[in-house]
């Protein structure tokens, strides 16, 4: 990414050149009053310099500094960018911004490149770095205008953590995969003994159940099989709420204090879900419950699952008009996992009406453990009736039939006891 500045191309000067020619006109005026030659030679690079910088000021422009930002291969947690700087000046003045957190002043020559690194604490859509430069002259005794800042916009893609075991429909009808189904095929667990039909392979035939079980000479059972099937796992994020763990921050911008945020839990909890389906050979899609949402249809497959974390890492929150929440087609019979800090209900309408409509769904608590340090008891008191609200929420959210697992240290481990668990009331 580049900027150039657009101000008009005039120096200004610093108080430098002022202090220079004041001194210089002193220790004139001294050394001639008090015959000290050696005063007066004293004066003379001061003027010198200062003359210079008045000529340099009329030759040149000064015009802003154009910089190129370009992203380099870094660590999983370190972002590291190429900044580069042109400009017709002596040397440039530039502010840097890293990771939206660290600020850095440095002065560098007119035509240079340096590296930014910087270690994110968020994942998500972030300004990786915002450069802000002026140019220099006359070392220093002149200033260029400031120009626009130069912005590299990155998604940091949040952490994977392993899930063994995700929990499944009640009904699968996939085609292929590696859960059993519910059609009657091959490669499952034995199903039922069935007369042999039109279609049915010789090899099929139970003897033993036919020499137990046929009522007629000539009559052939067969051992029939479940079919392997594939899982349909839906994952619908709510991007209406980023609450990070220190209540006081919570309404402020600042992301520097918030520690992890809800964001952060649903982005991790969302690619650790896709991974673990498109690790089973399910197929996973992707959807973001506000109004201008991205969607990722279902699909399977390494690819595919770079396209949906490239989503999840793009997710930010949500505008405005978070409060509408769209309901996206879902694949009957899937397996949907909402992701949302649940203080509004508008989420767990959604998920209640997927489970009226006999889909498997899993509310997944993205609010991070909290500190109510530094909160005033009025504060305290309405963080309690917020809790105590989204409780009723969960209430009603068990009642439907939603299974809860809070996005914390064990939730991997309460996957898998809802995967071992009997399917979906």
């Amino acid at each position: 990414m580049s900027a150039a500045g657009t101000a008009p191309r005039r120096w200004a000067r610093t108080p430098a050149i002022l202090v220079a020619i004041g001194t210089a006109v002193v220790l004139s005026g001294v050394g001639l009053a008090v015959s000290r030659p050696d005063m007066v030679a004293l004066a003379a690079p001061l003027a010198l310099w200062a003359l210079g910088a008045v000529r340099a000021e009329r030759r040149t422009e000064g015009a802003p500094p154009e910089i190129r930002i370009e992203g380099v291969p870094g660590d999983a947690d370190l972002v590291v960018d190429e900044v580069s700087i042109d400009t017709g000046a002596d040397a440039a003045d530039l502010l840097v911004e890293q990771a939206e957190r660290r600020f850095t002043r440095v002065i560098v020559p007119g035509r240079t490149a340096f590296i930014a690194r910087s270690r994110t604490r968020h994942s998500g859509p972030l300004d990786a770095v915002r450069v802000r430069g002026r140019a220099l002259a006359a070392d220093a005794g002149l200033t260029g205008p400031d120009g626009a800042p130069a912005v590299r916009r990155r998604a940091i893609s949040p952490p994977v953590r392993q899930i063994r075991e995700l929990p499944l429909a009640p009904r699968l009808s996939g085609m292929h995969g590696s859960h059993e189904g519910s059609r009657p095929g091959h490669g499952g667990d034995f199903r039922d003994i069935h007369p042999f039909a039109p279609g049915d392979e010789l090899r099929r035939v139970d003897w033993r159940a036919t020499a137990r079980a046929a009522r007629r000479p000539g009559d052939l059972l067969v051992r029939r099989t479940h079919a392997l099937s594939e899982a349909s796992v839906v994952i619908a994020m709510d991007a209406a709420d980023d609450l990070g763990e220190v209540v006081a921050m919570w309404g402020s911008a600042d992301r520097t204090r918030s520690g992890a945020t809800s964001l952060d839990h649903a982005r991790e909890a969302a690619r650790s879900l896709a991974t673990a389906a498109v690790g089973a050979g399910d197929r996973v899609a992707y959807h973001v419950l506000d109004k201008a949402g991205r969607t990722v249809r279902g699909g399977t497959g390494s690819r595919h699952l770079a396209r949906v974390v490239s989503a999840i890492s793009s997710t930010g929150r949500a505008g405005d008009d978070s409060r509408y929440r769209r309901t996206p087609p879902v694949p009957q019979g899937s397996v949907i996992a909402v992701l949302s800090t649940f203080f509004d209900g508008a989420a767990a309408d959604l998920a209640i009406m997927w489970r009226a409509s006999g889909h498997r769904v899993i509310a997944v608590d993205t609010l991070p453990h909290l500190d109510a340090a530094r909160l005033t008891p009025e504060q305290r008191l309405a963080l309690r009736v917020l809790l105590a609200e989204r409780d009723v929420v969960f209430r009603d959210l068990s009642s439907a039939g939603v299974d809860r697992v809070r996005w914390d240290d064990d939730a991997a481990t309460a996957l898998g006891v809802l995967a071992r668990s009997r399917a979906a009331r």
